[in-house]
C-alpha cells in the first residue's frame, strides 16, 4: 500500500522557502554601475557577459560597462565600452547569437537637444566579451528620442534564424507634458545575420502615450522569440480599459515584416509602472516578456512577469500571467513573491532556461528588511509558472541609496542560473546558483561512488534535525522526499541536476508530529528507500 501511494505522487509541489547562502561574486565596483543585465553563452555556458550604465571616474556623463567570465562567473574582467559610431548611454542589454557572439544594445547621447538619444547603439565580440567591433546605430532619427531598447536573437530553424530583433520606445518629445508629444514601440531587426544592416523602423504598438515619462507612456517593451522562430512583445500601456493602466501584447510570424492591426490587452497592471518605493531613486515595473522553447511538457508557453501596487503603496509585489495559444488567451494574474502582504518587492526580471523550461524570476525584497536596505530573491517554478518556489541569494544588504536605477537581471542554461544586482558600495554582485538548493546540499568528499545509495539516516531515532548522506556515481536528476506512513508527500529535501559524488542533506522536523517516516531516493530508474523514526 505504501509503495503505490508513493508511485502515485510524482508531481512537484511548492515547497517552503530556503534561506541560505549561495556564493556572492563581486562583478565590479568602479565607475559607479548601475543598470544591470547579463547573459549566458549556450554555446559554453561558463561563458558569461554582464552589461551595466556607469558614472565614468564619477563624473555625471553616462557611460556603459562590460564584464565578461570564462569560468562560471567566479572571476570577472571589463572595461568601459567605446565606439566610434555613437557614444554608449545606459539601458545596456547583452545578446548572444547562434554562433556564441555577444551583442551589447544600449541607448547612445550623440544627438543635440531637444533629442540627444537620438538612436541606439550595438556592438559586438566574437571574444566571450574581452573586445567589442564599432558596431552601428539602430532607428537614428533626429526628431525624436530612442529609449529602452531591448532585444533578443532567434535561435529556431525558422528563416529568420540568428536574427537579432530589437524594440524600444520612441518619444516624439521626452520627459515633457506637451499634449502633442507621444509615445509609441518601435521595432527593427537585422539584416543578413549582420549587426551593421537594419530594417527600416516601423511602429508596433497600436496605441500611444504620453512623452512624460511616466505610468500613461508607452515604454518598457522587451521580445523574444519562440520555438518556431515567432516574434513576442509586451510593454506597459496607458490608461484605456476602465480608465486602468495595462500591458499590451503584439506578435509576428514572419520574422517581424507583419504584426497584429490590434494590440492585444493582457492584463490590468493597477498604477503603472512607475513605481513609488521609500529611499530609491526612482522604480519601475515593466513587464518582461518570455517564450518556452525547451523540449519539455512546456514548450511553446508565452510568459509575462512585472511589478505593480495593486495592494496599495506600502506592498509592491511581482506578478506572472501565461498564454498557452500564442498570445490569443491570458490565464489568471498570479504573485511570484510567497511572502505575507504587506512588504514591498520590485524590480524583476525573468529567464527561461531554454534546456529545462524552468522559469526563474529575480527581484529586490523587503520581506525581512525594511527602510534603506533590501535583500535579492530569486523565485522558480518547474511547472509552467503554477507555483513559485523563493529563495534568498544575496549574502549582504542592498542598499537602495545606490544608483539601482531601472534593470536587474537573470540568465540561466541547463540548471546554471547567474542572478545580477546592485550590491553595497556601488558593486555588481553575482550569485553562483547551480542548484536551487545547493547550499542546503554539501558535497561530504570528492570520491566518485561505484554505485547509487542512500544511507541511513543520523541520529536515528531523531528530534527534529537528522542528516540524509547519498551517493551518486554519475551526474544525474536528483529528488530525495521525505513522506509518512500513509504515503503522503512531507517535504521535498532535493530536487535538482547534480554533479556525481557523496552528499548530505538535513531534515528539519520542526513542526512535523512524532512518527514514522520514509526518505526517498529517486534518481535515473533507480530508488531506495529509508526508514526515519521521529521521537518527541
Amino acid at each position: 500500500m505504501f509503495n503505490l501511494a508513493i508511485c502515485l505522487l510524482l508531481s512537484f509541489f511548492l515547497v517552503s522557502p530556503l534561506f541560505t547562502q549561495f556564493q556572492n561574486i563581486i562583478v565590479s565596483n568602479s565607475n559607479y554601475p548601475n543598470e544591470v543585465t547579463i547573459t549566458i553563452n549556450p554555446k559554453n555556458p561558463n561563458q558569461m557577459v554582464v552589461g551595466s550604465n556607469i558614472l565614468y571616474f564619477g563624473a555625471d556623463t553616462s557611460l556603459s560597462g562590460y564584464y565578461y567570465s570564462s569560468n562560471g562567473g567566479l572571476n570577472w574582467s571589463g572595461g568601459v565600452l567605446r565606439s566610434n559610431v555613437a557614444r554608449p548611454s545606459g539601458d545596456p542589454v547583452i545578446l548572444v547569437d547562434t554562433s556564441g557572439n555577444f551583442h551589447f544594445l544600449q541607448n547612445s547621447n550623440y544627438g543635440v537637444n531637444p533629442h540627444p538619444w537620438d538612436k541606439l547603439l550595438i556592438v559586438r565580440s566574437t571574444n566571450g566579451g574581452a573586445n567589442w567591433i564599432n558596431g552601428a546605430g539602430i532607428g537614428f532619427d533626429t526628431l525624436t528620442t530612442q529609449d529602452k531598447p531591448w532585444g533578443c536573437v532567434d535561435f529556431s530553424n525558422s528563416p529568420y534564424k540568428n536574427s537579432i530583433y530589437v524594440t524600444w520606445s520612441r518619444f516624439s518629445g521626452f520627459n515633457d507634458p506637451v499634449p502633442t508629444d507621444s509615445s509609441y514601440i518601435m521595432f527593427s531587426r537585422s539584416l543578413n545575420g549582420s549587426e551593421y544592416n537594419w530594417s527600416s523602423p516601423v511602429r508596433i504598438s497600436e496605441l500611444s502615450g504620453n512623452a512624460y515619462d511616466s505610468s500613461n507612456t508607452v515604454e518598457g517593451a522587451v521580445p523574444c522569440t519562440g520555438p518556431n522562430g515567432e516574434i513576442y512583445v509586451s510593454w506597459s500601456g496607458p490608461k484605456i480599459r476602465n480608465q486602468q493602466y495595462g500591458i499590451f501584447f503584439d506578435r509576428s510570424t514572419d520574422g517581424g515584416n507583419t504584426w497584429l492591426n490590434n494590440d492585444i490587452y493582457v492584463t490590468d497592471q493597477p498604477g503603472g509602472w512607475y513605481i513609488f518605493i521609500p529611499n530609491l531613486i526612482r522604480c519601475n515595473g515593466f513587464p518582461v516578456t518570455a517564450c518556452d522553447v525547451s523540449n519539455g511538457p512546456y514548450r511553446g508557453n508565452i510568459y509575462i512577469n512585472w511589478s505593480d501596487q495593486r495592494n496599495g503603496l506600502n506592498d509592491c509585489d511581482i506578478w506572472f500571467i501565461k498564454s498557452t495559444d500564442g498570445g490569443n488567451t491570458w490565464g489568471n494574474v498570479k504573485r511570484v513573491n510567497n511572502d505575507l502582504p504587506g512588504k514591498q518587492q520590485f524590480y524583476n526580471w525573468m529567464s527561461i532556461d531554454p534546456v529545462t523550461g524552468y522559469i526563474y524570476v529575480v527581484f529586490y525584497d523587503q520581506r525581512n528588511s525594511v527602510g534603506l536596505n533590501a535583500n535579492v530573491y530569486l523565485a522558480r517554478s518547474t511547472d509552467g509558472g503554477e507555483n513559485f518556489e523563493n529563495i534568498k541569494v544575496n549574502n549582504a544588504a542592498v542598499p537602495l541609496a545606490n544608483w539601482l536605477l531601472d534593470y536587474i537581471g537573470v540568465s540561466s542554461y541547463n540548471g546554471k542560473v547567474r542572478p545580477v544586482w546592485m550590491g553595497s558600495n556601488y558593486s555588481i554582485v553575482t550569485a553562483i546558483v547551480d542548484s536551487f538548493y545547493n547550499i542546503g546540499i554539501s558535497p561530504i568528499s570528492s570520491e566518485i561512488p561505484g554505485e547509487y545509495a542512500l544511507n541511513q539516516n543520523y541520529p536515528n531515532p531523531f528530534n527534529p534535525v537528522t542528516r540524509i548522506s547519498f551517493g551518486i556515481p554519475k551526474s544525474s536528476n536528483v529528488r530525495v522526499t521525505v513522506y509518512n506512513s500513509s504515503g503522503e508527500e512531507i517535504e521535498v529535501l532535493v530536487n535538482e541536476f547534480l554533479n556525481a559524488g557523496m552528499y548530505e542533506k538535513d531534515w528539519n522536523a520542526e513542526g512535523v508530529s512524532s512518527g514514522v517516516y520514509f526518505c526517498i531516493l529517486e534518481t535515473d530508474g533507480f530508488k531506495e528507500s529509508k526508514k526515519m523514526v521521529l521521537l518527541k
